[in-house]
């Protein structure tokens, strides 16, 4: 390319050169006729033999010369005359363009014509100097001068384009080859932190590519470890899950025994410990069947949600029971909701959990309300609590697996799981205030007619 730039760029330079060429080889030649001529005017007339005459015009490379002088033409030299002059020229009045145009019919002429050339010489003597001129031997000195410029072109070109290949070969081709050679390597073994690259290239350009590139894998490289640990702690789940669940059939059998009892507070618990039993061992078979982080599809279905509620609020009591921290439900009777129950009780056991393990730990006592009521087709509930608030860290990654934790040794999951969970009932589960007189947690959900509208 470099080759075929320069040579572009040499024809371009080439027309008017040649011109000027063919400019200062007529002009020569008007010297040398001069000089020819002035060497005859001082001897008598005819003095001058043939033979003379001949090598004179053979000398200046012409065929005839004629001198003006005080207006007067005067033939001096005069050999083998033409029998025809093509064309004439006069230089030293010709422009640019006319010379460029002279010089390009030269070349395009294929005939030995004679021209007549006319113009003043370099001596500086008065008056001009008119001379007949075979093209043919113009046309070869021209051939010639052109053959010696393509050919130095051709060399300045080659060295240039050689030159240039190895710049460009050390400061593109070699930092993008090893870039190249550092995304294959990483290709093969993305988990091998020392396959990542380090920018160290001295190009601006290539050293951003190389950052830009650094950033990237140090960034997938984390991301495909906390994938790995997520895969084995999925894999740890659904053991233990397989284990708990073995565990808690056990003692749901255990608990059929419980119903015969006369004991009034036996009586009265019952129920709500067999009901628990059951969703653990529903939870289980759940996570083994599905296997995956993905929550199954709800079951919807018309519940009363103060019932609900209720029965967080009772276990959550028992939970918690010592601690000077009142739980209170105040969610009307008549609302209703079209959800699945299991995983409603899941969401608010979680939230309500949060916010009573928020109130341990600084030490108080507070009250946890969970509040519901219905607007414009929509369910709010809210859970509110009176503790110290959540931590910026917290607030930041609240939604995140293992980086949202409120609370020491916490994993973040429960609200990750909660937020799945509403969003898979059509709703959204969001931080509504956490500041140091407390915690909201929103959950805004159909009712009942906008989700069967939905559904």
């Amino acid at each position: 390319m470099t080759v075929l730039f320069v040579m572009i760029v040499e024809v371009l330079i080439f027309v008017p050169s040649v011109a000027r060429f063919r400019q200062d080889y007529l002009q020569n030649k008007l010297d040398l006729a001069q000089l020819a001529a002035l060497a005859t005017l001082g001897t008598p007339e005819g003095a001058v033999s043939q033979d003379l005459e001949v090598e004179l015009l053979e000398t200046a490379g012409v065929r005839s010369v004629i001198l003006r002088r005080d207006g007067v033409r005067e033939l001096v030299l005069a050999g083998n005359m033409p029998l025809e002059v093509i064309d004439h020229f006069d230089i030293s009045t010709a422009r640019p363009l006319e010379l460029i145009t002279d010089a390009m019919r030269v070349f395009l002429s294929s005939e030995d014509r004679v021209i007549h050339v006319s113009g003043v010489t370099r001596s500086g003597s008065e008056g001009g100097v008119e001379i007949d001129v075979d093209e043919q031997d113009l046309r070869a000195a021209m051939l010639d001068y052109g053959t010696r410029v393509f050919q130095v072109s051709l060399l300045i070109s080659l060295a240039t384009a050689t030159l240039l290949f190895f710049v460009v070969r050390r400061l593109m081709v070699r930092p993008i080859k090893r870039v190249v050679n550092h995304m294959l390597a990483y290709r093969d073994s993305p988990e091998d932190t020392t396959r990542i690259i380090s920018p160290s290239s001295s190009t601006l350009e290539f050293r951003e590519a190389e950052s830009a590139l650094h950033d990237l894998e140090v960034r997938l490289t984390a991301s495909l470890r906390q994938k790995e640990r997520l895969a084995a702690l999925g894999s740890a789940v659904a053991k233990i899950s397989h284990d708990l669940r073995n565990i808690l059939s056990t003692a749901q059998i255990l608990t059929d025994g419980i119903d015969a009892s006369q004991d009034p507070r036996v009586r009265r618990t019952a129920p709500k410990l067999v009901n628990s039993l059951d969703r653990a061992v529903a939870l289980c078979e759940r996570t083994l069947t599905f296997g995956k982080a993905e929550e199954p599809e709800p079951v919807l279905e018309r519940v009363p949600l103060a019932p609900l509620v209720g029965e967080v609020v009772d276990n959550e009591r028992q939970s918690s029971a010592g601690n000077s921290i009142s739980i209170v439900s105040e969610v009307p009777d008549d609302l209703h909701l079209y959800v699945d129950p299991e995983q409603l009780f899941r969401v608010l056991s979680n939230l309500v959990r949060n916010a009573v393990q928020a109130i341990q730990g600084t030490g108080e006592g507070g009250t946890v309300t969970v509040t519901g009521h219905r607007s414009d087709g929509m369910a709010f509930i809210r859970v509110c609590d009176t503790g110290p608030g959540l931590p910026p860290k917290a607030r930041e990654h609240l939604f995140k697996p293992f980086e949202g934790g409120a609370r020491q040794g916490g994993t973040g999951l429960g609200l990750v799981i909660a937020a799945e969970i509403i969003r898979g009932h059509g709703g959204e589960l969001q931080l509504e205030v956490s500041d140091t007189d407390g915690t909201i947690f929103a959950i805004t959900l159909p009712a009942v007619e906008a989700a069967r509208a939905a559904g």
